[in-house]
């Protein structure tokens, strides 16, 4: 708040004399005589085809007294007053007025007729925004200067050619933009027939064929009053924001060529000096020349003159188009509201696109245009866009289903709350109308409505002008908070006003310092230096510098910024002074309590991004092409310069430039504690990105790399109230995006410092857990979850990653040196929690270790394995769907690293892998004919890895068997000690857990091997595992049981008959049951060629052991198959009945006495079915 704490209402100064307040303006610097090959007189130079090049200096003469006094009169006067105070105006008089009053600066149409022109966001901090107040009122605060040149100063020295490679706002080159169309069309000499009566201008304009269009000519006509266009009406019909090219040509033509334009006084004039007859001939060939269009009004208008009682005789005097604005009209441009509304409407309907919020974006920067060249049509731009916004539709949905509006949206109402703050601001604002915004606004937000500051969360904020007090809890219930709109913060600005004497010093004047004597009270009004101070809520001091800036006062602006920024350093020191005192305490306790509710960085008021915008404009060398109508796409990388901060201030080596740089670092190292709500938080990370984005643009002298140090080792020093100090709040916003510019900024310059600050950086400590600081002995298997608390952190995910994109940049900038690496490889495994983001750093970490070229680098590539198995241990115990991608990677990592690499993980296995993944891709790999030949290892390397492998094999076995059996006996092959040993444990746990696909598997490898004896038992203990119901002939494991059945066949009638009782009492199905028994009546048994065994050749009986206990099993399957099938049958599955009895009358053929007992089987069926009378006649013409 300002000195004293008055909460007084804006006031504007004491009312002076028309004649004062011209008087207080700057004398406008000669213009260019008529005639010149510069603009008209007062006109924009450096603007259009025919403006002046850079540095040129026509021939210059003074003014005539009557032209300034025209020039004056017609800016500042209606026309109406002038004739009221002058009984009789001389018409050389008159004609200066009226040529006057013409709009002088080509900025203005130019501002009317196009989106944006480039610079408009910086425009005006250097060089001041150029043109006059648009309109008459009270002047600035006392001391603030108009920013740029005086009413009808010409822009000597600007850029030839306005808006050259200009854009439209959806992209492309600009020709389709209606002020560089205008400039073609003028340049072509299309405007024709131009002629001013008073003040109204006609003409014109001819639009070239083209190869689709024919060349068509549209009237234009525009009517002006005090240096602004009123109305304009174009024949082609233009429905848009913005004036058309037709408008733009004429408009053009009359600033550039005002000689060339037939020049008349007002029509009532002409009209006074005819007599009768004159007056009778005039409206004769008046209607005779219109006579279709205006002969009934002519008539209409003769009876009511005729008429004593019409209402036209009632009123002295008649309407006269020409004469120019009346004493009580409003001042201001010619805005179509209506198409202001359709477009914002049409934009807001299209809210899901990327154009429609760049367009509502391009609008608003119009409206920060229309405010910083003083024009009250901005105030009724944002007006007009806030009740379209307001009457969105999608807020009620929103409210109605509880969700949250689209972060696009939400970025635009944000945008539209900083633009109301601004206007509420305005320091040269008049009392009725700040009364009139605020009570409009007071409504919008007393809607229900309206969004909240903060989403759900708005409330926790303190309002615009309290200072901010220290606490370590957030605030009690929110629900007991007032409720925060998004123009709360607007409507709080009515407690603030420009009236503090010392605040009118600052802005005023560069040389205010502390006077020699200084009172008591005014100790904390300067610094030790006798700088002035300016000590309020920081983010209010600030909106009251975007309110200068916003409104044309940018040297105003960097007086305050100046004095904030020294108030935020006398803060920064007492701060730092504190926790010395404090430190011993604080480093003992490891953690503080004291941190800041509320953040700069991601405020809505934005405070250190409107500094550091203020000061950086004051330092753009591209400038100069301010007036260049901008694409909203074109991204032009400023160039800045080093201006010294002005004169007054002992330390004359500042520039603005080093404290734009120094209040951003400031800004972004300042500790905060983490906001409540998904969009608060969000816009906190995305306020840091692009302040970032913008430090990135200043190249780094040794003024700004020297500026960098010094604040680096304050915010490392500082403490609490850092966030880069020793000690930090648990739920302290992290610096991980800072840390990293701030690295890459200063390692070319101060290794030390970059890494010492990078690694402090590196800390997340809502994720700490309770392991001492100095622990890294015991793995951390904390996954990436946040802790049970309120509020969440919706963007832990983005902070964690960005916490990695840190380390990363750290191991690439430290590659080749061991100490850092092993240093940044702590802070890595400490800090860093999620198993994934560690995962992706070994990766990077490795490919940087192994370049294309072959020059690897073995200390970053034993980090990248140290990491690696960082991740194992983390993810051993917990589900992660990369797992064996993580698996793979390590095992090729330790293959770079060496053979030794790889012994150590096989040895270690049980700490890092399962004995599956160490079984089938650990040891497989470490064994394989690659592995060896990348290795290039000698005989006693490999019989090491082999050996190591084949434990490994061994104790995974013994460990799960069930998973590993198969893989240790295929590691353990070569060895017959260590095959025996695996094949024992198979059998061991056969008896087990372990399942018959299991065993099956491991039974084909044996037989493949060349153990057919050994294949049979597992097979058997397979078989002796399986239940194979009557239903299920497409079992996964029938392939199997005919696999065992071939290998006992093979092997010997004992075998087979070995297997067949297992066979009877695991399968029920008939048809895998008639299967084997087909196959094992087929060929002879014992043809495995076992060495002492001989096979007899003949084949076997089915009515003898023991294929007679399989074919009495399988004549009961079809029996039992039937019975149940026959249950629940349906008659569409009766053709497939008919089939299977015919499968079964095969089987039941095979003994001697088969048919009786099928025919016994069919009559059965015949009698305990009678019922189903449609499939027994089936039965019976199939089976008789």
């Amino acid at each position: 708040m300002a000195e004293g704490g008055e909460r007084e209402e804006l006031l504007s100064p004491s009312p002076v004399s028309p004649a004062k307040r011209l008087c207080s303006w700057p004398s406008p610097p000669p213009h260019y005589p008529r005639g010149s090959s510069g603009t008209v007189s007062g006109g924009a130079g450096g603007v259009g085809g025919s403006c002046l090049t850079p540095g040129a200096r026509p021939h210059l003469q003074p003014e005539s007294l009557l032209d300034c006094a025209a020039k004056t009169v017609a800016e500042k006067w209606a026309y109406e007053r002038v004739e009221e105070r002058f009984e009789r105006i001389p018409e050389p008089v008159q004609r200066r007025i009226v040529y006057w009053s013409f709009p002088r600066n080509e900025r203005e149409i130019c501002m009317y007729s196009s989106f944006q022109y480039r610079g408009s966001s910086g425009a005006g901090a250097a060089g001041g925004a150029a043109g006059s107040p648009a309109e008459e009122g009270p002047p600035p605060p006392p001391g603030a200067a108009p920013a740029g040149p005086a009413p009808g100063a010409a822009a000597v020295g600007a850029s030839p050619g306005l808006g050259a490679g200009a854009s439209a706002a959806g992209g492309g080159s600009g020709e389709g933009l209606p002020f560089r169309r205008g400039i073609h069309l003028l340049d072509s000499g299309s405007v024709e027939n131009v002629l001013q009566v008073g003040f109204h201008l006609s003409g014109t304009v001819t639009e070239p064929a083209t190869a689709s269009e024919p060349a068509m000519t549209y009237k234009v006509a525009i009517s002006f009053d005090r240096c602004k266009i009123t109305s304009v009406t174009c024949g082609c019909g233009n429905k848009d924001i913005f004036y058309c090219a037709h408008v733009v040509a004429l408009s053009l033509y009359r600033i550039r060529k005002p000689d060339q334009v037939k020049l008349r006084l007002p029509i009532s004039e002409t009209l006074f000096q005819m007599n009768r007859d004159q007056l009778q001939k005039f409206i004769q060939y008046l209607i005779t020349a219109h006579h279709t269009e205006v002969l009934p009004t002519a008539q209409k208008l003769a009876d009511e003159i005729l008429s004593s009682n019409s209402e036209i005789n009632q009123v002295h005097g008649a309407p006269d188009p020409t004469a120019g604005a009346s004493i009580d009209d409003e001042n201001c441009w010619h805005l179509d509201e209506e198409q202001v509304k359709e477009q914002v409407k049409l934009f807001l309907s299209q809210g899901g696109y990327y154009g429609s919020g760049k367009q509502l974006n391009s609008m608003f920067a119009k409206v920060r245009e229309m405010l910083r060249m003083r024009d009250s049509n901005g105030a009724r731009m944002l007006t007009l866009i806030t009740e379209q916004f307001m009457a969105d539709p999608r807020l009620t949905l929103w409210r109605q289903q509880g969700t949250s509006m689209t972060d696009k949206c939400r970025q635009l109402w944000d945008e539209l709350g900083a633009l109301w703050v601004c206007i509420i601001l305005n320091p040269h604002c008049k009392l009725e109308e700040k009364s009139c915004w605020l009570l409009q606004l007071q409504k919008w937000s007393d809607l229900d409505v309206c969004p909240l500051e903060d989403g759900n969360y708005g409330h926790e904020l303190p309002n615009i002008t309290n200072a901010l007090p220290q606490s370590a809890s957030h605030s009690p219930d929110s629900l007991s908070r007032p409720r925060r709109t998004v123009f709360t913060r607007a409507i709080e600005g009515r407690e603030l006003h420009w009236q503090d004497s010392h605040l009118q010093r600052i802005i005023s004047s560069d040389i205010y310092t502390a006077p020699a004597c200084q009172r008591e009270s005014e100790g904390l009004l300067f610094n030790s230096q006798g700088q002035p101070l300016w000590l309020e809520h920081v983010p209010t001091a600030c909106a009251r510098v975007d309110a200068l800036r916003s409104h044309g006062y940018p040297k105003e602006a960097l007086r305050l910024t100046v004095a904030i920024i020294n108030t935020l350093r006398l803060q920064q020191q007492r701060q730092l002074e504190i926790y010395k005192h404090q430190k011993k305490e604080l480093l003992q306790r490891g953690t503080t309590t004291i941190t800041n509710l509320e953040g700069w960085v991601g405020h809505p008021l934005d405070p250190i991004g409107c500094l550091f915008l203020t000061l950086t404009e004051a330092c753009r060398l591209n400038d100069d092409g301010y007036l260049e109508v901008s694409d909203m796409s074109e991204s032009r990388t400023p160039v800045y310069q080093h201006v010294p901060v002005a004169a007054g201030y002992p330390n004359s080596s500042e520039s603005y430039l080093s404290l734009a740089l120094e209040v951003a670092l400031m800004g972004m190292g300042q500790q905060r504690v983490m906001p409540e709500g998904l969009y608060a938080q969000d816009k906190v990370c995305r306020n840091e990105e692009q302040l970032l984005s913008r430090l990135q643009e200043l190249q780094l002298d040794d003024e700004l790399v020297q500026t960098l140090r010094k604040q680096c080792i304050l915010l490392l020093e500082g403490g609490p109230f850092s966030g880069l100090g020793e000690v930090i709040h648990r739920e302290s916003m992290p610096m991980h995006t800072f840390a990293k510019y701030l690295f890459s900024a200063l390692l070319p310059h101060d290794p030390d410092l970059s890494y010492k600050l990078a690694l402090r950086a590196m800390r997340l400590p809502v994720l700490e857990n309770s392991a001492s600081a100095g622990d890294t002995t015991h793995p951390h298997h904390m996954v990436s979850v946040v802790p049970s608390r309120y509020p969440r952190w919706f963007t832990l995910g983005h902070l964690e990653s960005q916490q990695c994109e840190l380390a990363s940049t750290m191991l690439t900038a430290a590659k080749g040196d061991t100490l850092r690496l092993r240093t940044i490889l702590e802070a890595i495994q400490k800090h860093i929690h999620s198993s994934s983001l560690i995962f992706k750093l070994a990766q990077d970490a490795f490919k940087i270790a192994t370049p294309t070229d072959n020059s690897t680098d073995s200390t970053l590539l034993n980090v990248a394995l140290e990491l690696g198995l960082q991740v194992m241990r983390m993810t051993l115990s917990t589900l992660n769907w990369r797992r064996r991608e993580m698996v793979r990677w390590l095992v090729t990592c330790a293959t770079e690293v060496g053979v030794r690499a790889l012994v150590s993980i096989l040895q270690s296995w049980y700490t890092l892998f399962t004995p599956t993944e160490a079984t089938s891709i650990v040891a497989a790999t470490a064994v394989s004919h690659t592995t060896i030949l990348r290795l290039s290892l000698d005989y006693p390397q490999r019989e090491e890895l082999a050996s190591c492998a084949r434990t490994l094999a061994l104790q995974c076995a013994m460990k799960d068997p069930q998973s590993c059996a198969l893989s240790a006996l295929t590691l353990c092959e070569k060895d017959h000690i260590a095959f025996e040993a695996a094949y024992q444990i198979a059998i061991d746990a056969a008896a087990g857990g372990m399942t018959h696909s299991q065993l099956f598997t491991i039974a084909r490898y044996m037989e493949l091997r060349g153990y057919p004896l050994r294949a049979f038992k597992l097979a058997s203990l397979a078989m002796s595992h399986l239940n194979l119901a009557y239903n299920q002939d497409t079992h996964p494991a029938i392939n199997d049981v005919l696999w065992a059945c071939a290998l006992s066949h093979s092997l010997g009638k004992n075998e087979l008959a070995a297997l067949i009782p297992l066979v009877v009492k695991s399968v029920h199905c008939a048809t895998v049951l008639s299967d084997i028994l087909r196959r094992c009546t087929v060929t002879a048994p014992g043809l495995a060629g076992i060495p002492g065994r001989r096979s007899s050749g003949k084949l076997m009986s089915t009515d003898k052991a023991p294929l007679r206990q399989l074919l009495d099993a399988t004549i009961n399957a079809y029996i039992n198959t039937t019975h149940s099938r026959l249950t629940h049958i349906s008659p569409r599955h009766y053709g497939e009945f008919i089939e299977f009895l015919s499968k079964a009358r095969e089987t039941f053929l095979l003994p001697q006495d088969g048919h009786l007992q099928f025919a016994q089987f069919i009559d059965n069926l015949k009698q305990i079915y009678k019922g189903k009378k449609k499939l027994m006649l089936l039965v019976r013409e199939r089976f008789g």
